[in-house]
């Protein structure tokens, strides 16, 4: 089984950047698909991106296409979420979640173990 523990999570400036980062363990964490969800305040949980075992293959939420990126380091059981030219809109808690079949797909049902969230806030 495996455990998730976000980190990197902060206060910064519209226009400004911060990476997640996301830690498992668990011999099993090369097989999973990976993915990040995000719950702004007072709102339902979203997707945001997804990567497969792999690192080959990635999917993004079109609200973050192009200023956030998905990767993964298998060897450091880590996955990552590069976030650039942040907005306010962008204010959540993001969660990192684990897909043991390998989809990736952009739906909370698809993910069966979750990291507890690291709140990101991005001022105006």
């Amino acid at each position: 089984q495996v455990q998730l523990v976000e980190s990197g999570g902060g206060l910064v400036q519209a226009g400004g950047s911060l990476r997640l980062s996301c830690a498992a363990s668990g011999r099993t964490f090369s097989s999973y698909a990976m993915a990040w969800f995000r719950q702004p305040p007072g709102k339902e949980r979203e997707f945001v991106c997804s990567i497969k075992w792999s690192g080959r293959s990635t999917y993004y939420a079109d609200s973050v296409k192009g200023r956030f990126t998905i990767s993964r380091d298998n060897a450091k059981n880590t996955v990552y979420l590069e976030m650039n030219s942040l907005k306010p809109e962008d204010t959540a808690v993001y969660y990192c979640a684990a897909d043991p079949f390998n989809w990736g797909l952009p739906r909370m049902s698809s993910y069966d173990v979750w990291g507890q969230g690291t709140q990101v806030t991005v001022s105006s």
